[in-house]
């Protein structure tokens, strides 16, 4: 599927400078055209044993497929992941274990993307910064409804309680966006490790005008230059 869309990448993750484990996970599956930011909840191990099982059942999704076929598998991938989360937390007692996720799928001039909570996926196209994803959390509501921007949503004390997650409750409701992709255009994937410190033109301005071999390394600085609280993952895609 990847020779029909010709792309450029670039992948980090990083512990930050205050916590002890790396609960995120990242996956860069080119030939598939499959990039996946994952970020775990649930405290030391937990955390980074659901970010793993998601991009593990993502990682055994067959190359070769159709595009249709492929997001397909994407989804079911997440689903399975779901089950395998929710029995390991029942196993260890029953408290909260879930993670994150945020896919983006390239395909012949078009793009799909799978979410829950509040990893994002954002598009510069033409020097303009768009968030593509809607975080499933607390703040966002606030957001939807009119009553802060997203810039100020992450200074709210509630702006880490996430009310979506792979692993947790009876069913996982994913949301999905598709679209068009023009050469040119460059994605991201985060985790809000970057997006806590980073407001649209921050990350527009360190977007724009950039190689992709640095690109990432400038978007880490800035989070760890914020205080680097948190994990932080980060993956560019520029369509060429």
């Amino acid at each position: 599927m990847s020779g029909l869309q010709q792309f450029r990448y670039s992948a980090t993750t990083h512990v930050g400078k205050v916590r002890k484990v790396n609960e995120d996970s990242i996956l860069s599956m080119p030939d598939h055209a499959v990039w996946v930011v994952s970020d775990g909840m649930g405290g030391h191990e937990a955390g980074d044993y659901a970010s793993r099982a998601v991009v593990d059942a993502i990682a055994m999704i067959e190359p070769d497929l159709e595009p249709r076929e492929m997001i397909r598998a994407l989804r079911a991938a997440i689903l399975r992941a779901h089950e395998v989360i929710a029995d390991e937390a029942a196993e260890r007692g029953g408290g909260t274990i879930g993670a994150t996720v945020v896919t983006l799928v390239l395909t012949n001039g078009h793009f799909a993307s799978f979410w829950a909570g509040d990893s994002r996926l954002y598009r510069l196209r033409d020097s303009q910064i768009e968030m593509l994803t809607t975080d499933h959390s607390v703040v966002a509501e606030l957001v939807v409804a009119g009553q802060m921007t997203w810039d100020e949503a992450e200074m709210h004390p509630q702006s880490n309680a996430i009310t979506r997650a792979v692993g947790v409750g009876q069913d996982l409701e994913l949301e999905k966006i598709r679209g068009d992709t023009m050469p040119g255009d460059r994605f991201l994937l985060c985790s809000d490790g970057l997006t806590k410190y980073a407001t649209f033109e921050v990350l527009r301005r360190a977007l724009v005008g950039v190689g992709i071999e640095t690109v990432v390394d400038k978007l880490l600085q800035i989070a760890l230059d914020g205080g680097g609280g948190d994990n932080i993952s980060i993956i560019v895609v520029d369509v060429i």
